[in-house]
């Protein structure tokens, strides 16, 4: 049995891929995007949140789709304010103002799945868009 998939295939192990540090104790490891995969029609990775911290208010071009996989979280959505667990999630529409901030004392951990292979985030406050994880995606904030 290989170590590895037959291409196209890919196999990722978290501790080979370079996280990318979003600033403030929030750092995002990248898995299946366009940086590693010629024809993906999805764009995953997770996100780990220091307590108290966040993303601001955003919008994709694309659908997404989190799942909390380790402590508490504040998920915003549209007008709304949910606190998820380990094990939920949530889905997303493209367009829709949302963030998610670790509410716990410990850290908290999501995968998100977002569908599309160019990913955009768009800030709520300034209407600034640019490309997911660019050097301008960094973003990472004490939560309110």
């Amino acid at each position: 049995m290989p170590d590895q998939p037959l291409a196209p295939s890919l196999l990722i192990r978290p501790d080979d891929v370079v996280p990318f540090d979003r600033g403030n104790g929030v750092v995002t490891v990248p898995y299946v995007g366009k940086w590693n995969c010629g024809t993906n029609r999805v764009t995953t990775g997770q996100t780990q949140f220091q307590p108290g911290t966040g993303l601001p208010l955003h919008s994709h071009n694309v659908e997404e789709s989190v799942l909390v996989l380790e402590g508490e979280a504040v998920a915003e959505i549209g007008n709304e304010r949910f606190d998820l667990v380990a094990g939920e999630a949530t889905w997303v529409p493209a367009g829709i103002p949302h963030r998610f901030l670790n509410r716990g004392d410990g850290v908290m951990r999501i995968y998100w799945v977002y569908g599309g292979r160019d990913v955009t985030r768009t800030i709520t406050a300034t209407g600034e868009t640019f490309e997911h994880l660019s050097e301008s995606d960094r973003g990472g904030l004490s939560a309110p």
